[in-house]
């Protein structure tokens, strides 16, 4: 599993990204903007860090950048992080439960 962490920079931007301690750097880096919503609260978005230039979420940022670490990510960040990254829609334990019976044939959901 990533090591998926949430770090400002030194310009001031909040990064999400897999921490790589040994290699010094935070890879496939999204930026966490938060946008104040009518209702007084806020709402997050993740882009790619090389937004709009890039559409997609890669890339390096050296630790050296780093000038503070969170605690703690909400792992329900860390899941709309992974499904951004791999185009893949993650489920909690147990989600598949309403699938029914055993599923031997998985060329039965691709769409043809």
């Amino acid at each position: 599993m990533y090591d998926i962490r949430l770090a400002k920079l030194v310009n001031g931007e909040m990064v999400l990204g897999k921490w790589d301690q040994e290699a010094g750097f935070i890879k496939d880096p999204a930026i966490l903007q938060t946008i104040p919503t009518q209702q007084g609260g806020v709402q997050m978005l993740l882009l790619p860090f090389g937004y709009p230039f890039d559409q997609e979420i890669s890339g390096e940022i050296e630790l050296k950048h780093v000038l503070f670490q969170y605690k703690s990510v909400p792992e329900e960040l860390k899941t709309k992080y992974l499904e951004a990254v791999t185009n893949l829609t993650l489920s909690a334990p147990g989600g598949l439960q309403n699938l029914g019976g055993e599923v031997t044939d998985f060329s039965k959901f691709l769409k043809k």
